[in-house]
């Protein structure tokens, strides 16, 4: 907000900026920087955020957008007329448009077909077509402008017409130079920055195979592989082909919005939360599915008790064993927690798959057994110096042994069996492993102390 600090307000600022935008001075602000004033503006007074919208140009503005939340764009209709939001959607990447046009209809299914009624032919097919595609395929998140050159052209023709192509603003964030063949079958692709040392008069057959690399994906392939491809090799961007055609490629802004997705979704998954649900603007359905897991979470805290209450006389006759059964409950559910987040995080990249679950399950059974030992020590001499029941001290050392191998065992089993049964194994893993932890470690220590104290 420095910048805004010599203006009366933010309407102001932006306003100026809007001036200069439209003259060519002094603008150097990144369309992210000011979709965040655009959106504090939003908050504060809509109504001077409706006039402001009103007066940024096009161009500018499809800029800022592209930067803007999902529910912003949604609602971009109650703003701005439909013939500007045409007219900003013309201005930006196929991939951004369809984008714009598909949250717009999650709104106003209506009004979305009557903004794309308002382009021009090639572009309402374009988004039409990556706006088939299913959400997880890579096909909906493809731009279609690149920088394709044709295998017999020569290095000189192709600069010339990308630097025409850059100066008629149709290209950006060109990384690559795309080679095909005959009827657009996809060959390959060059860095720019590789391109440049070769004499400018050899065609693109006459560069060294090597030097040309193939990574590719198919329009139809799921946008988790793609993002997996491009973070293993480092790509700056990859081309997106229909059976050997080239149609389009995803760059790594897109693909870095994806891991952020995924990485969101995990974590929601974990706590049991759906992460759709939560961008609604409704409370009730926010609140509706989180009842779903808690409701779920209430039965097994039930069966939880269950297994308490068959050893209820045991507890009456030894109240110490009610004081310590948090404890070896509590250190399962750490345990296992950790064992399922470090698994599934893994399965999410990719690292482990059911192939690898002898290995990932002696891994993890290994380290609870450690951490079992040394824990069961720890506590099993609290509880005597606390109790002074030398005894109960055995008890509680056995069952915190018995409790993390079995964290261990199955906070890794878990995920890997639902995966198995493609099953997500972010979203039901946590209370699976809840209930099995508890009953285990409840089970196993008041059953210990009813055989070894009673």
């Amino acid at each position: 907000m420095e910048e805004v600090k010599e203006f009366e307000n933010i309407k102001e600022f932006l306003l100026q900026v809007i001036e200069d935008y439209k003259k060519n001075e002094n603008f150097d602000f990144h369309p992210y920087d000011l979709a965040e004033h655009l959106l504090k503006l939003r908050d504060s007074n809509y109504d001077e955020y409706e006039y402001v919208c009103k007066k940024i140009p096009s161009e500018l503005f499809a800029e800022i957008l592209c930067e803007m939340p999902t529910y912003v764009q949604e609602e971009i209709p109650t703003v701005i007329s439909s013939k500007k939001i045409a007219n900003i959607t013309s201005k930006m990447d196929s991939d951004d448009a369809s984008e714009l046009i598909y949250n717009i209809s999650q709104k106003n299914e209506e009004k979305a077909q009557n903004i794309l009624s308002k382009l021009d032919d090639e572009d309402q097919l374009v988004i039409q077509k990556l706006n088939s595609y299913e959400e997880n395929q890579a096909g909906s998140y493809m731009q279609s402008e690149l920088f394709s050159v044709y295998l017999y052209e020569k290095i000189d023709v192709a600069l010339k017409r990308l630097k025409k192509l850059k100066e008629e603003d149709v290209l950006d964030n060109v990384f690559h130079a795309y080679v095909v063949g005959k009827k657009g079958r996809y060959i390959g692709s060059i860095g720019l920055e590789e391109l440049i040392v070769f004499d400018r008069g050899l065609t693109f057959n006459d560069i060294p195979k090597d030097k040309i690399k193939t990574y590719s994906c198919s329009h139809f392939s799921d946008i988790s592989e793609v993002a997996e491809l491009v973070t293993n090799y480092n790509l700056s961007a990859i081309a997106i082909i229909d059976k050997d055609k080239l149609v389009g490629r995803i760059t790594h802004d897109d693909i870095h919005d994806v891991i952020q997705e995924q990485n969101t979704k995990q974590l929601y998954s974990l706590a049991g939360v759906n992460d759709d649900a939560e961008q609604e603007e409704s409370m009730y359905r926010i609140g509706k599915n989180r009842a779903f897991w808690l409701g779920i979470n209430l039965i097994t805290a039930i069966l939880a008790s269950i297994v308490i209450g068959l050893f209820d006389a045991t507890i009456q006759s030894l109240v110490a064993l009610a004081v310590l059964m948090p404890i070896v409950a509590s250190m399962g559910g750490n345990a296992g927690t950790q064992t399922l987040t470090v698994t599934v995080r893994q399965m999410a990249l990719g690292d482990i798959s059911y192939t690898d679950a002898k290995r990932t399950i002696k891994k993890e059974v290994v380290i609870s057994l450690f951490n079992g030992f040394l824990f069961a020590f720890v506590i099993g001499v609290i509880a005597f110096i606390w109790f002074k029941l030398p005894l109960l001290g055995v008890v509680i050392a056995l069952s915190m042994v018995i409790n993390l191998f079995s964290a261990g065992f199955f906070g890794a089993v878990i995920p890997i069996l639902l995966e198995k049964f493609e099953i997500d194994p972010a979203i039901g893993s946590t209370v699976i492993l809840t209930t099995v932890t508890d009953i285990v470690g409840f089970f196993s220590f008041l059953g210990l102390a009813t055989i070894i104290l009673l």
